[in-house]
């Protein structure tokens, strides 16, 4: 019989991605498989994270879809949301579009997160997330780049320093 294996946790303790956190999350589809090439498919999951903000009571200054992966940050409206939660609702829902609508694609078994401490500069992580597409070489401008943008804020008020 093989042993069982207890996967050590690698997320901090939860209070951490609780209330007005930012959390940036890197959500990577499985093998880098390039999926997100399509402003229809973007825009479906565009909605899911719109759905996502609404049940969660969160915002996301800035999301950028690049090919194989997904950069957001979160953050909460009042101290009892869990942005946990909303990371994991947001990939089962779209796990499941995924597995009803593109047979063969679906994401990595888990995400990267980093919760910014309160000394970080939000519009620093902002602007280091929009130039992915220029460091990638998909364009020469991070303006340029199709599928970028924020829910709940106006992208140009995060950069500015202004939330």
């Amino acid at each position: 019989m093989k042993p069982s294996v207890i996967e050590k946790s690698h997320r901090l303790p939860r209070e951490y991605y609780k209330g007005s956190s930012f959390v940036s999350l890197t959500i990577c589809i499985q093998d880098k498989v390039n999926f997100f090439d399509n402003i229809d498919i973007v825009n479906v999951f565009i909605e899911f994270l719109r759905e996502t903000t609404e049940k969660f009571k969160c915002k996301i200054p800035v999301y950028c879809f690049m090919p194989d992966h997904l950069h957001i940050i979160m953050t909460g409206i009042d101290e009892d949301v869990d942005l946990l939660k909303a990371a994991a609702y947001f990939k089962q829902k779209t796990g499941f579009w995924l597995g009803k609508n593109k047979r063969g694609v679906s994401w990595q078994k888990d995400f990267y997160d980093h919760v910014l401490k309160k000394k970080e500069s939000l519009s620093i992580h902002v602007k280091y997330i929009l130039d992915n597409p220029v460091r990638k070489g998909l364009v020469d401008n991070w303006m340029d780049h199709p599928f970028k943008g924020a829910i709940g804020y106006n992208l140009e008020d995060v950069l500015a320093g202004l939330i």
